[in-house]
């Protein structure tokens, strides 16, 4: 198991990200949108503690992954388990924001809150891959419950194989992640695979978060 608690710093966060999340695309948002951003993210920035964990396994139990997933994950030679949350801090943060009725800055702090999750992922693929450079392993995409037809009532099943080191998230009845500005899933691993471009034109899952980047 490989576990990281990162900085604000190691997210290399910017406020052009947090426009795109929340639907500005590459445009400028008004100025008092800017400045709210700002004031968000530094509001922020020492209540961040977000971390990632994740373990490798050379066999995977019985998910439903649909054929996206399962044909992306050909080729793999193992596979890697991981969950990267914003952290409980962020989640509080969030809360205290809408008991005080404050919606805009709850809107901007969401994205935010989303795109921290998002680098925490991609910090974490980071540190797979220096992981398995030794073995000339490359790595898939990263996939997750809830996206590409795999069931999101899955991450019942997903969540036992951490032996309970969860970086602090747990699930609901429902099968939803808390903090919930968390993301986890899979990752084939081996010298015969590759990370492509997400298949959009594959799947009509509308909301999904990689349809939104592009």
């Amino acid at each position: 198991m490989t576990h990281a608690v990162l900085s604000f710093s190691d997210l290399a966060l910017s406020p052009a990200d947090v426009y795109a999340q929340m639907g500005y695309g590459s445009a400028m948002p008004d100025e008092q949108t800017q400045r709210e951003t700002l004031a968000v993210m530094e509001a922020a920035r020492p209540l961040m503690r977000p971390q990632f964990c994740y373990t490798v396994v050379s066999h995977l139990p019985a998910f439903h992954l649909g054929p996206i997933i399962t044909g992306q994950l050909r080729g793999s030679e193992a596979y890697a388990l991981f969950i990267c949350t914003s952290g409980k801090e962020y989640d509080a943060y969030l809360q205290r924001l809408k008991d005080d009725g404050d919606m805009v800055r709850l809107f901007i702090a969401d994205a935010l809150g989303s795109i921290i999750a998002e680098k925490c992922a991609d910090r974490m693929e980071e540190s797979l891959q220096l992981s398995i450079d030794k073995l000339g392993w490359h790595h898939t995409n990263r996939f997750s419950p809830g996206y590409c037809g795999w069931h999101v009532a899955e991450q019942q099943q997903l969540f036992p194989l951490f032996g309970g080191q969860t970086c602090g998230v747990t699930l609901t009845d429902s099968s939803l992640m808390v903090p919930i500005k968390s993301v986890s899933g899979i990752i084939g691993l081996g010298k015969e695979v590759r990370r492509l471009d997400y298949t959009c034109g594959l799947c009509d899952f509308k909301q999904c978060y990689k349809r939104q980047k592009r």
